[in-house]
Parts: C-alpha cells; sequence; structure tokens
C-alpha cells in the first residue's frame, strides 16, 4: 500500500489539531483514540515502519448511525442517517403550545455546541445527543424545561408595601373622620338659623306690632305688602323656635317677633325658583284676603356655606285642613264654615281685580288639605302658591312659573294626567282646581257627624290607590275607569250631606267645561248656610 506524501499527512494534521482545538478535553480524548490506531505501534507522519518492522496505516474514522425523523438526509433510507459525529433527539414548543420531537444526525465539527443548546427566551427545546452506539438517539427522550414563571418581587416586599398603604390610608381617613366631627359639633352648636341685626340697622320703631304695620302699609295704597326693607329687618329679627313641619320644598318653624308669634319657611337652595314664585304672588297687588294665607316678609340669607331662603307668614296653630280633619269631628256649621272660608279664598285667587291696581287672576295648580291652614277661628286660608299660574290679560298670557316641581299626583285632574291639559287657555288651570277642590269638600264632609255616624279621616281615593300612588296608577283610576270617592250611605239621609255630595259631584267632572267655578260654589254654600239658618 502506497503511504500519503508527507505534505498531505501535514495537512490532515493540522485539520485534525484545529477541530480538537474546539472541543472539551474529553471529547478531544475520545475523538483521538477513535481516530488512532489500536495497536500498540505508532503512526509515523512519513510513513517509516513500526518497531516490529511492519508498515504503519491510519484507521479510517467510525461512522455512526442513528434513527433519524424529520432531519433525515435526502439520500436517507427506512428513516436512518450516518455521521462522524453524534446521535440527537430533540424536542421543541412550537406556536400552538404543543411539544414535536426530531431525530438525526450531527456532523462532528461543531456538535459539541449544538449538543449543548437549551433554546432561548422566545424557544422552549432541550437537545440530547449519545454516540455510544449505533441507533443510540431511539432511547432518547428529552422533555421540554418548566415555563420560567415572571419575575416577581419578594412576596415579604408586596406584604410590606400593602400594610403601609393600608395604615396611610387609615390614618388619612381618621384624621377626615375627627374634622367632620369637630364640624358638625361646631355646626350644631350653632343656631340653625342665624337671625341677628344690629340696633342702628333697625327699621321699626319700639312697639309697633305686625298688624299695625300691615295696616300702615294697606293704607299706604300700595297693596303689594310691606316695605322690602321693613321685611329684612323683621326677618333678621326673627328668633327661631321649634320646627313644626317639613316637606320636599323645605322646613316650617315656629318663630318669634318681638313676642308674636309667626310662621319661617325656609326653603331648600334646590328650590329657590319655588321661594321665588311664592314671594311674588304674595306680593301681588291686592292679594291679601282673610282666606289666603297673611305674608309678612321674604328673604334671603347668605353663610357662606349655603344660602337660606325665608317666607314669613301668619301662624296658625291648628296647622293643616289635612292634620284638623284627622284629629276634629265636624258639625254641620263647622263643615260648612271650613268649606265656604277654603272656596272664598279660592274664589279670591280665581278672580282677575281690574283698576289701576288691579289684580290678576291666579290659579294655585296644587290644591290639597295639606295646602289649607285652619285659623284659630274655624274658618281657613290657602296656602303654599309655589306653583301658581298668572293671567296677564292685557297680553292674554299665561305667566307660568319657571320651576320644575309638579302638583300632587292623588288630586291631579284628568286633563293632567292623560296630558290633554291646554297649557296656553289659563281656564284650563282654574277648572282644574276645582276639581282639586271637589275631592278636599269629600274629606271635609266624611268627618261631619249626622246621625251620631261619622267616617275615620281618609285620604281621596284610599281605597283604590296604594299610598303613594304612581301617575300611571292615577291615571287609570281617574281617566280610565273614570272613578271618584266613594259616598257613604248614611249621606242621602241628611239634607246638608247630600247637596254636599251633589256640589262635589259637579266640581270633579271628567269634563272641564262642566265644572263649577269657584264663585258658583261659594253662593250654593252661602244659600246651603242661610238654608240652615247658620251665619258663616
Amino acid at each position: 500500500m502506497t503511504l500519503p506524501s508527507p505534505r498531505r499527512c501535514l495537512g490532515w494534521m493540522s485539520l485534525l489539531l484545529f477541530g480538537l482545538t474546539s472541543l472539551s478535553p474529553e471529547t478531544e480524548a475520545n475523538v483521538l483514540d477513535a481516530m488512532l490506531l489500536r495497536n500498540s505501534g505508532k503512526v509515523s507522519i512519513d510513513g517509516s515502519k513500526d518497531e516490529s518492522g511492519g508498515t504503519a496505516s491510519v484507521s479510517p474514522q467510525r461512522l455512526l448511525w442513528c434513527h433519524c425523523y424529520h432531519h433525515c438526509p435526502e439520500d436517507s433510507t427506512n428513516n436512518t442517517c450516518r455521521t462522524d459525529g453524534y446521535c440527537f433527539t430533540m424536542v421543541e414548543e412550537e406556536d400552538g403550545g404543543f411539544p414535536v420531537q426530531t431525530s438525526g444526525c450531527l456532523g462532528l465539527v461543531g456538535s459539541e455546541f449544538q449538543c449543548r443548546d437549551t433554546g432561548n427566551s422566545r424557544l422552549r427545546r432541550a437537545l440530547e445527543c449519545c454516540t455510544d452506539q449505533d441507533y443510540c438517539n431511539r432511547d432518547l427522550h428529552p422533555t421540554l424545561p418548566p415555563l420560567k414563571p415572571p419575575t416577581y418581587v419578594d412576596g415579604n416586599i408586596h406584604h410590606m408595601a400593602l400594610l403601609i398603604s393600608a395604615v396611610i390610608c387609615f390614618i388619612i381617613l381618621a384624621v377626615i373622620l375627627i374634622f367632620g366631627y369637630f364640624w358638625y359639633k361646631r355646626q350644631e352648636s350653632r343656631p340653625r338659623y342665624t337671625i341677628s341685626l344690629e340696633q342702628d340697622q333697625t327699621f321699626i320703631p319700639p312697639g309697633e306690632s305686625l298688624k299695625d304695620l300691615i295696616e300702615q302699609s294697606q293704607s299706604s295704597g300700595s297693596g303689594s305688602g310691606l316695605p322690602l326693607l321693613v321685611q329684612r329687618t323683621i326677618a333678621k329679627q326673627i328668633q327661631m323656635v321649634k320646627q313644626i313641619g317639613k316637606g320636599r320644598y323645605g322646613e316650617v318653624w315656629m318663630g318669634k317677633w318681638r313676642g308674636e308669634r309667626v310662621a319661617v319657611k325656609v326653603f331648600f337652595t334646590t328650590e329657590e325658583a319655588s321661594w321665588f314664585r311664592e314671594t311674588e304672588i304674595y306680593q301681588t297687588v291686592l292679594m291679601r284676603h282673610e282666606n289666603i294665607l297673611g305674608f309678612i316678609a321674604a328673604d334671603i340669607k347668605g353663610t357662606g356655606s349655603w344660602t337660606q331662603l325665608y317666607l314669613i307668614t301668619d301662624y296658625h296653630e291648628s296647622g293643616s285642613l289635612y292634620d284638623y280633619l284627622k284629629s276634629t269631628t265636624l258639625d254641620t256649621k263647622a263643615m260648612l264654615r271650613l268649606a265656604y272660608s277654603s272656596v272664598s279664598g279660592l274664589c279670591h285667587l280665581h278672580t282677575e281685580i281690574f283698576g289701576t291696581q288691579g289684580k290678576p287672576a291666579i290659579a294655585h295648580r296644587d290644591l290639597k288639605s295639606k295646602n289649607i291652614l285652619v285659623k284659630k277661628n274655624g274658618t281657613c286660608c290657602i296656602a303654599d302658591l309655589g306653583l301658581a299660574v298668572k293671567f296677564i290679560s292685557d297680553t292674554n298670557e299665561v305667566d307660568i312659573p319657571p320651576n320644575t316641581r309638579v302638583g300632587t299626583k292623588r288630586y291631579m285632574p284628568p286633563e293632567v294626567l292623560d296630558e290633554s291639559l291646554n297649557r296656553s287657555h289659563f281656564q284650563s288651570y282654574i277648572m282644574a282646581d276645582m276639581y282639586s277642590f271637589g275631592l278636599i269638600l269629600w274629606e271635609i264632609a266624611r268627618r261631619c257627624v249626622s246621625g251620631g255616624i261619622v267616617e275615620e279621616y281618609q285620604l281621596p281615593y284610599h281605597d283604590l290607590v296604594p299610598t303613594d300612588p304612581s301617575y300611571e296608577d292615577m291615571r287609570e283610576v281617574v281617566c280610565i275607569k273614570r272613578l271618584r270617592p266613594s259616598f257613604p250611605n248614611r249621606w242621602t239621609s241628611d239634607e246638608c250631606l247630600r247637596q254636599m255630595g251633589k256640589l262635589m259631584t259637579e266640581c270633579w267632572a271628567h269634563s272641564p267645561a262642566s265644572r263649577l267655578t269657584a264663585l258658583r260654589v261659594k253662593k250654593t254654600l252661602a244659600k246651603m248656610s242661610e238654608s240652615q239658618d247658620i251665619k258663616l
């Protein structure tokens, strides 16, 4: 056999040494052992003989058979391949998260580094290599490394941060609560409605009573109440005594001015439109009437944190007609007195007075027993004019208040409930008042004793609608079914109550045009009193 030339041997050795520099010492030794002769002789570079005198020859490098799958060379058969390096089996994660296993052959050069591959942050895979025998990679079963959890801060730090945040929030909340408590106590210690005025601002001489002041203003010819400066002075000098009522608009207090008792209506700030409208109506020229609540003064006082809206009127200790009827039974005279005085006040409201200082016609729009007060002498006066509308006859215009409040659903006439009321026609509002007044007559008549019998007080439609009826409840009863409050059987045997029943029926007629006017009702009640020989 012809040995290769020395020059070619040197080239092989150089290539071998270059490949070995990239391998670990153990691998280098294994590869060298595989490549060197296995006999006791040594390879001679120049082709010299060994000690026994024979010629030394280099054994060809051993080739390894491997199982291949997905990584087979083009010329492979039966899923096998051959390499001078390693057999490998690899598992890697595809985009869908499913592991895929592949196997094949790795060439010797660079295989050491490839066998150490562990993927990267975006690619999970595991690779195992072997060289111990043919098809050794059949027995390799690499598994994917576990998912790396996101880097978390130490749990103790989280707990500490949470604890500190909770403590800070608790301290802030405690400070706010303590501050709020002391502020509340400070407000409580102050009078609810502070009213004070220095002596040099007083424009009312000592000894003048409210009655004197009002009579003077009436005789002066203005007819629109006390002068504004006098009103403000009275408002500032009133001492609040006790709260006597509360409604959707605000509160009612009993107060004192120079020893005289007055009623002070304190409006919520949101009800400024109602306060303004009621004040405006009360101060209408020629508005004062014995059966309309006596107006004294109105004032606005700002305290910085809120605005106080005062309306000061006469005080009537019997309260509203609603409260009075609940606790009092009536005889025929008392019934007629309440009914006649109520319709007298309503008649004055509805009537337009012509003249140099005339009075416009006014419709109440929220007439009910809670808005009628009972005086000490058993007569009534109409109150709560915050929803009233005026008729300007010069321009034929209806002056409707801008506030958003509406009337009481239980007392609403059918044309309001079914929204057929003609808002541009003032007479529509007048007739709506008469429907409500018919229900008030029913409330009064039920408390009149006849034959030793009297019914307990009830609101209209008490047996037909819930305690707090909705528009739909009232519309179904009043408009669709056209029902009205029922009469007790005993009314048929009492002439006065029978006539009262007829009167209220004509007031709450379904058609507004069929209803009686306030003047007609007033005259009818006067005749009834005359026939009963009752002086009203």
